[in-house]
Order: C-alpha cells, then sequence, then structure tokens
C-alpha cells in the first residue's frame, strides 16, 4: 500500500512537472506574440503620425492653391472687363462710383488727384 501511494505520488509529481514544463512553454510563445504585437502597434502608431503629417501638409498647400486660384480668377475677370471696355462696351460694367471722405473731398475740390483703387486687392 505505501508502494502504491509513492507510485501514485511520483506519477502525480511526474505529471505536475509535465504540466509546469508546458505552461511554461506557453508563457514564453505568449510573451513573444506581445512582443511581437506591441512592436507591431508601434509600428502603426509611427505610420499613423507620418501620414497625418503628410495629410496637414497637403491640405495646407491646397488650401494655399484655392487661394491662389480665387486671386487669379478676379484678376482674369478684371482683365476681361477691361478688354471689354475697348471691345465690347455693351459688356463693360463701370466700377461702383466711391464714396469720398471729408480730406479727399478736399483733395478733388483743390484740384488734387486720388490714389488710384485696386479690385479686390489686386494692384
Amino acid at each position: 500500500e505505501a508502494d502504491d501511494k509513492k507510485k501514485a505520488l511520483e506519477l502525480s509529481l511526474k505529471d505536475s512537472q509535465t504540466a509546469i514544463d508546458e505552461m511554461t512553454g506557453l508563457i514564453s510563445t505568449l510573451t513573444e506574440e506581445i512582443s511581437a504585437l506591441v512592436a507591431g502597434i508601434k509600428s502603426l502608431d509611427k505610420a499613423v503620425s507620418e501620414a497625418t503629417a503628410q495629410r496637414q501638409e497637403e491640405n495646407a498647400d491646397f488650401k494655399e492653391l484655392m487661394a491662389n486660384d480665387g486671386t487669379a480668377k478676379e484678376v482674369l475677370a478684371w482683365a476681361k472687363n477691361r478688354l471689354n471696355k475697348f471691345y465690347n462696351p455693351k459688356l463693360y460694367q463701370a466700377p461702383p462710383k466711391r464714396e469720398l471722405s471729408g480730406e479727399e473731398r478736399i483733395t478733388v475740390n483743390m484740384g488734387g488727384t486720388l490714389a488710384p483703387t485696386t479690385l479686390g486687392g489686386i494692384a
């Protein structure tokens, strides 16, 4: 009976040792997988930050392009109107009459000239 108990304990000890060895192997495998996932996440974070910086730069370029495009359209409309003044007077649109300030009225009444006005900031 003591031998049976001893054999049962030895078998139990051996089974426990085998289970411990298997779990140790699983733990090391899981640790490697976790470190690989952490490296993947860091890589993705870097890629996202680079993509964000690129999008912000592209957005700034686009906004500048649209501003320049609007200015170019104003210049073209102004030039077209000036050409219409000479080639097609029916389509010419005279600039709106400017309301003179008190100082400007005095200058004009004294025989002076006013500084030229620009259309929408265009010289």
